[in-house]
């Protein structure tokens, strides 16, 4: 084909080639306009929230802590629902005191079998829900069990928050709603009693610790979109059924 042309060319018949500059010109301008997509692209993502909390359920099997946390992310409940095997979170965006703060929220498995994998998610943790149930005991003997955890392996200055689930279901309550109100009056942190079920205190427990976080947080821009998964090796849940 090039020796066509260079006889054609002697002869004066003969068109001069597409000019390679053109080429590099023309693609050149497409990876700038790719560029400045991209750079659009993380604008708006930047844009989307102010701050990142990061937030841990704890407490013993069968709580409620899933039915908790599905409850306050999508407003929904299910009586069959499935309990937590390692770890699985849910993120909400909520806005307070003018800023839009994302809420990334880790559901761990109460089971002992799962302590080695949970227990890693608390170092990141800026704040820690403890649930126990009302109707069961145990779970409530348990509170100094995770109480020694999070001082174990969370942060200092972590916010930490005693929940007393299921209180629908006083006709089986075992544990007064003055146990759990003196128990966090002794270690100094908020109480309240909630039901996943009825939707009794459930978003006020979340934007309570979220606005006792940001009391004490350095306003700044979020700079990433990104889950933030890099404590505890990004493990994520399977489920069982479970009551």
């Amino acid at each position: 084909m090039e020796h066509r042309w260079w006889s054609l060319k002697k002869e004066g018949r003969a068109e001069e080639p597409f000019c390679p500059d053109s080429v590099r010109e023309r693609k050149r301008d497409s990876k700038n306009n790719e560029q400045q997509s991209v750079e659009r692209i993380a604008q708006m993502a930047k844009k989307t929230y102010d701050l990142l909390f990061k937030l841990l359920l704890i407490g013993d099997s069968g709580v409620g802590k899933t039915c908790v946390l599905f409850r306050f992310s999508d407003d929904a409940f299910n009586t069959t629902f499935i309990s937590t095997i390692g770890i699985d979170f849910k993120i909400k965006t909520v806005e307070l005191q003018g800023k839009k703060i994302k809420l990334q929220i880790w559901d761990t498995a109460g089971q002992e079998r799962f302590h080695t994998i949970t227990t890693s998610y608390y170092r990141g943790a800026m704040g820690i829900m403890l649930v126990y149930d009302i109707t069961n005991a145990k779970s409530f003997e348990n509170i100094s069990k995770w109480l020694r955890n999070i001082d174990e392996h969370a942060n200092e200055d972590v916010e930490r928050m005693l929940l007393g689930n299921k209180c629908d279901m006083e006709d089986k309550r075992i544990v007064p709603k003055a146990k759990g109100e003196q128990i966090a009056k002794e270690h100094g942190i908020r109480f309240f009693e909630t039901s996943a079920k009825a939707n009794i205190n459930i978003e006020k427990a979340f934007l309570t610790l979220a606005e006792d976080i940001l009391r004490k947080t350095p306003v700044k821009e979020a700079t990433s979109e990104n889950v933030d998964i890099s404590t505890g090796g990004g493990v994520t849940g399977w489920k069982t059924k479970c009551c």
